[in-house]
């Protein structure tokens, strides 16, 4: 691998590129620094089903499965793979593009066979992740990468929903998120949020009432306003009530957002919760799988003013958390029958020690073949939560 420039440089000319040549410079560099022949950037469409390259026109090429092949097992295990290919003769590294925990892609360098040495494999990887942050920055100045994303067009609502969003996860020391949103491409009122400090994780799960804009609407709204309290240092309950206010001055309690909000201490594993609607929570523990009873209390903006409450119970580490939205545990199938508590608590089982992520799409795809459509009639979101927790410090 050449040496003739730092390391580093390869990161600061990713970022003097223009937001729409970020797969152009990142060839240029790789064929000068290890004699790529080609790359391509996949990005996972945002039903995580496939992998899209990202081209200049028309914005993206033929998709691979997300789930399957060389560069789908990249994107699901997050480590590298190595394919021997013989036509031509040469090697392709796919590399998992993740930014803070949220799978954004993977990358895929065509070498001269026999040039993925371990040392190679390695240093790619470093610049995958270098370019996925460029990546997620660029998409504020660009459409293309958003454009590459999609198998089809987006409904209104969706484009709103998901300009709302944080990402599909979110990792640290102390713990790994993964979520996903059925129908990805029409969600409308169902959304999570994240946000972590020096000592505290806040998450909240909302489900807005209604279809389409009117959902969309009612959850910027409900989304916004805990962000505004949450940013303004108030307590998780307090965020609730100021919340709740303002959806209720805005909709005078015809409609409402349910709403999970939840704070986890970093260093003790203490969760302080509050459960404002439907949003279920389940945890693992072991073999063990629980619903997390807590105190069902008002949705936001359902009555004028509402007071909350905050409980609190204790994640362990190796805990999972799994909270749904009413789109999850209230679906019915064809025949009328609930997905409910049961049919939860066998997916989740199922899902055994997938990460997080996998984890959160095998319950929305035993929810869709449950209900035998992914065309589903009500908005499913799945937040699962992995927490390791920080090490006890010595005395």
């Amino acid at each position: 691998m050449h040496t003739s420039e730092p390391a580093a440089s390869a990161e600061s000319l990713l970022r003097a590129a223009p937001a729409h040549a970020l797969v152009a410079t990142a060839g240029r560099l790789l064929a000068d620094r290890v004699g790529a022949e080609e790359i391509t950037l996949l990005l996972a469409d945002y039903g995580l089903t496939v992998l899209q390259p990202v081209t200049h026109l028309p914005h993206t090429g033929a998709p691979v499965p997300a789930h399957e092949g060389p560069a789908g097992q990249a994107f699901v295990t997050q480590a590298p793979v190595v394919e021997v290919t013989r036509d031509p003769a040469g090697e392709v590294v796919h590399l998992p593009i993740t930014v803070r925990g949220d799978r954004l892609g993977v990358l895929c360098v065509r070498l001269p066979a026999r040039a993925a040495d371990p040392a190679t494999v390695l240093r790619l990887g470093d610049f995958a992740t270098a370019l996925g942050h460029e990546v997620a920055t660029a998409g504020r100045d660009t459409d293309l990468y958003h454009q590459a994303r999609r198998t089809r067009r987006l409904t209104l609502a969706a484009e709103m929903q998901w300009q709302l969003l944080p990402g599909h996860g979110c990792a640290r020391q102390e713990y790994l998120i993964g979520a996903h949103l059925e129908p990805a491409y029409a969600i409308g009122g169902d959304n999570f949020d994240w946000s972590a400090g020096a000592d505290h994780l806040t998450l909240t799960v909302t489900d807005g009432m209604g279809q389409g804009i009117d959902a969309s609407l009612l959850t910027s709204l409900a989304v916004g306003a805990l962000r505004n309290a949450r940013r303004a240092g108030i307590g998780l309950a307090d965020q609730a009530c100021l919340a709740d206010q303002a959806v209720y001055a805005q909709y005078g309690g015809r409609v409402y957002a349910s709403t999970l909000l939840l704070r986890f201490a970093l260093d003790t594993g203490t969760v302080h919760a509050v459960d404002a609607g439907s949003p279920q929570l389940f945890r693992r523990r072991g073999t063990t799988i629980e619903r997390i009873e807590l105190e069902a209390q008002f949705p936001l903006g359902m009555f004028e003013e509402t007071p909350y409450r905050e409980q609190t119970f204790q994640v362990e580490p190796g805990d999972r958390l799994i909270a749904v939205s009413t789109g999850v545990h209230g679906a019915r199938a064809a025949d009328g029958g609930l997905f409910g508590e049961r049919a939860l608590r066998q997916t989740l089982g199922a899902a055994g020690l997938a990460p997080p992520h996998e984890a959160a799409r095998s319950v929305v795809a035993g929810l869709i073949e449950h209900f035998g459509s992914r065309d589903l009639t009500a908005d499913a979101a799945v937040v699962c939560l992995d927490w390791t927790g920080r090490p006890a410090k010595a005395n």
